[in-house]
Parts: structure tokens; sequence; C-alpha cells
């Protein structure tokens, strides 16, 4: 069987709490997008699975201990499946980058062999194995309330120049910087319903990671200045705990311009188009 595994894009990123668990309480409007992660999977015979990766960002994937093994073994030891698996990974989405493509790998081989609504017990046990933002793959747009609650928002074609610059952020070392919280927020659906409207509110809002990451690495600020300078583009940020930076659009042609003169600016960093799925 051959799967799609999204990337995901942090529209905003507020850290509201430092959890009991250690984990960090976070609201976000996200969204998944069509840079995507190749699987193939298959049941195989014997009493091992086996992972094998490809692509450009293939030699950053731990053989013996990724997102996918942990998830096998967990089904088995929950007595969910019994059957052992080759998946093979074409690996696109960069990794320590804030588009949870390990995370997204996960979620849609939970999806293909479950074939059935995943309980919200299951959720939290593959989320404390996985990472907390499992539960964001199964909804294309939408609003993480909490880290137990995401509400669905209507579509929106929203289109991205994605740069990745010479930087790998680790999550657990960015979280663990967060020294100041802001305060939750309301959800107010309207805001969905029209994409002048949505671009705009999105505008106005940010991510509570950002400004860490610039600190540490400067080119940071330079870069997501450049793009939002770029004709067209709504506003730039960076996506989770980076060190993605996106320029968002509502125009395509105008993404695929800003693209090109980034790439000719930033000829050593990583770039992609992306539009949302």
């Amino acid at each position: 069987m051959n799967l799609n595994s999204y990337a995901k894009i942090n529209l905003s990123l507020t850290v509201n709490a430092r959890l009991k668990t250690g984990l960090h309480e976070i609201q976000s409007y996200y969204c998944l997008v069509d840079l995507v992660d190749k699987i193939k999977i298959n049941s195989v015979s014997g009493y091992r699975d086996k992972i094998i990766t490809r692509g450009p960002f293939a030699k950053f994937i731990k053989k013996k201990n990724n997102s996918i093994l942990s998830l096998l073994r967990l089904l088995r030891r929950l007595k969910l499946i019994s059957k052992y698996y080759s998946v093979k990974v074409t690996k696109n989405i960069p990794v320590f980058a804030g588009l949870g493509g390990g995370t997204s790998n996960a979620a849609v081989i939970l999806s293909y062999l479950l074939k059935k609504k995943v309980t919200a017990s299951l959720f939290r046990e593959i989320e404390s194995k996985i990472g907390s933002d499992f539960r964001l793959f199964f909804y294309n747009q939408g609003y993480l309330k909490n880290l137990n609650q995401i509400t669905k928002l209507k579509k929106q074609e929203l289109f991205f120049v994605l740069i990745q610059p010479q930087i790998k952020c680790s999550t657990k070392k960015i979280y663990s910087e967060v020294k100041k919280f802001t305060k939750k927020a309301k959800l107010n659906l309207n805001i969905s319903n029209s994409k002048n409207k949505f671009v705009s509110f999105l505008s106005k809002n940010h991510n509570d990671l950002q400004v860490i990451v610039e600190k540490k690495y400067p080119i940071l600020k330079k870069l997501l200045t450049d793009i939002e300078n770029e004709k067209g583009c709504c506003f730039s940020r960076m996506t989770g705990s980076g060190s993605v930076c996106y320029g968002l659009f509502k125009d395509k042609i105008a993404a695929k311009k800003a693209l090109n003169k980034l790439k000719t600016k930033y000829p050593k960093f990583w770039f992609s188009f992306a539009k949302t799925v």
C-alpha cells in the first residue's frame, strides 16, 4: 500500500503553560501541506519490522529507533495488530524543521492499519510515545485549543514558500528555553469563513518559539525579513520549533516568483513550494 504523509505548518503558536508531565500546553492554528513523505507498507513473514529509507533526508532517520517502529511496537503490545511490516519511506520532509514529518509518518500508518476511529485513550498513549502533535495530522486545517482538543476549520487555499537554513532545531531544547507564557485565547470560528479575513487574523498572530530561535541563530531573523519583503507575501513566520521558515501567499504565481528570487539569495538553503491540502 502506498501512502502520502503530509507536512504540517503552524500558522501561529502560543505556549500557555508547562505541565507537570514536562510537556507544554500550546494553542495553534495550523494546516497540512502537499510536501509529502512517500510511504510503502507491506506485511512480512517473520518477527521483525524493517524500515527502509531513501530521499534527501533519509540519512537523518535512525533505523532502530524512530516514530514508525515505536508505533508498530506499541500497537502490538496493545494487541491491536499482530503482523510485522516492511516500511519504505521516501523522506522529502526536512527533519529538525518544525514540520512534524516523523509524527506524520506514524499518523498515516496508524490510519491505514486500524481503518477505524482511534479512541481517545489510544491517542493519549500514542502521543506519549510519538509526540504531542500526533492528533494534528487527522485534520487538514484546524485550531489546536489544547493538547487534547482540535477544532476543524474551513479549508482555505493558501500557498507557501518554505525555506530551511542550515540549522537543525531540537524541539526539546527549544521548549526548555521558554520562560514566559501567553494567556490562552478563545477561538472565533467566523475568522475561517473568508480567506482574506483568516489571513489578516493570522498576520496579527505569532509563534512564541520564534524569538528563542532568532536569538540563537540571527540568520533566521534576516531570512524572515527577506521573505516578508517579497511581493505578495502576507506574512513570514517560523513553523513549530523551527528551523523551517515560511512566507504565506494568497497567490500561487507570486509565491513561485518569490521562491525563485530567494533561491538566488540563499543558494545553500533548502527550498520548497507548498499549498494546503
